[in-house]
């Protein structure tokens, strides 16, 4: 398996950190996750497009352009895609050195890294077979004027405790809400969609992660005449009767069976349509 980093193609057991890299030593990583469908980068122009504004926004530096940045996936996915394997691809972003931690003045240069790994289709198998189960564990707990929730960066503590915290329900996924706004917001692996009178409703964008792939429903409803829209999802009003859904990246859309241990329609009517629309799109992409 062959990676990436700051400007050389290695191993992937070979790849790491310096200790004094402030992705190590802060978890200041700015990172993207993407992946390939029939070994073809999907939305990746979009990908590019937050990497670089997160970046920009976290004082993280780029100094590669969107050009050698493709080069590089391309590179990646050549060498390591297998005949009947997709892809996940991972960039990540660092400062890099902190200079005092060996004495010196100056920090840098700044770190790129890229490197990628299967999909894991068994961890997301059971979506399709038995849906998936959400447990409200809790609430965001950032300072989101300082590092906004739309930001995709490498620091997992959160969600760390999240899931372990959701571990009373066997194969569950945490859910997290935004005290501040009173509305459900999102899980570690993927975007929250509700449907409402009707309507596929998001949280408010300002209180999760920017995700790709939930630009791509927000597009296939369109496409599709279902009507799409932001809105404070408390968990007051989620009923028994109310179809959930999960996109993300590594898996696509999902349809919710259990939130916290109540059940709900699985596989909902709005789920299959957009299912079908999101298998139609990564064929032809």
């Amino acid at each position: 398996m062959l990676a990436f980093s700051n400007g050389r193609y290695l191993p992937f057991a070979e790849g790491g950190l310096a200790w004094n890299d402030a992705g190590f030593v802060g978890g200041v990583t700015v990172v993207d996750n993407a992946r390939t469908y029939r070994h073809r980068l999907f939305r990746w122009n979009d990908h590019l497009k937050r990497f670089r504004r997160d970046c920009a926004r976290c004082f993280v530096p780029l100094l590669a352009s969107d050009v050698e940045l493709t080069a590089i996936a391309q590179t990646l996915i050549s060498h390591n895609a297998t005949l009947d394997g997709e892809l996940q691809v991972v960039t990540f972003a660092t400062p890099g050195p902190l200079g005092f931690y060996v004495g010196t003045a100056e920090n840098g240069p700044p770190t790129l890294g890229m490197v990628t790994y299967p999909v894991p289709l068994a961890r997301y198998q059971k979506f399709a077979t038995e849906g998936v189960a959400l447990v409200t564990v809790g609430m965001h707990s950032t300072a989101s004027d300082i590092l906004p929730p739309t930001v995709k960066h490498r620091s997992r503590m959160l969600w760390h405790i999240a899931d372990n915290l959701a571990k009373s329900t066997p194969s569950a996924i945490s859910l997290l809400s935004d005290d501040a706004l009173g509305t459900l917001t999102e899980t570690a692996i993927g975007s929250l969609l509700a449907v409402v009178d009707g309507s596929v409703i998001t949280p408010p964008r300002s209180a999760i992660l920017d995700g790709i792939s939930l630009q791509v429903i927000e597009e296939l409803c369109h496409t599709h005449n279902i009507p799409f829209a932001e809105s404070r999802l408390p968990l007051s009003a989620i009923a028994p009767s109310t179809e959930l859904m999960l996109t993300g990246t590594g898996f696509g859309l999902a349809s919710v069976r259990y939130l916290n241990d109540v059940e709900l329609p699985w596989p909902g009517p709005i789920y299959a349509k957009l299912q079908n629309a999101w298998s139609d799109l990564v064929r032809i992409s």
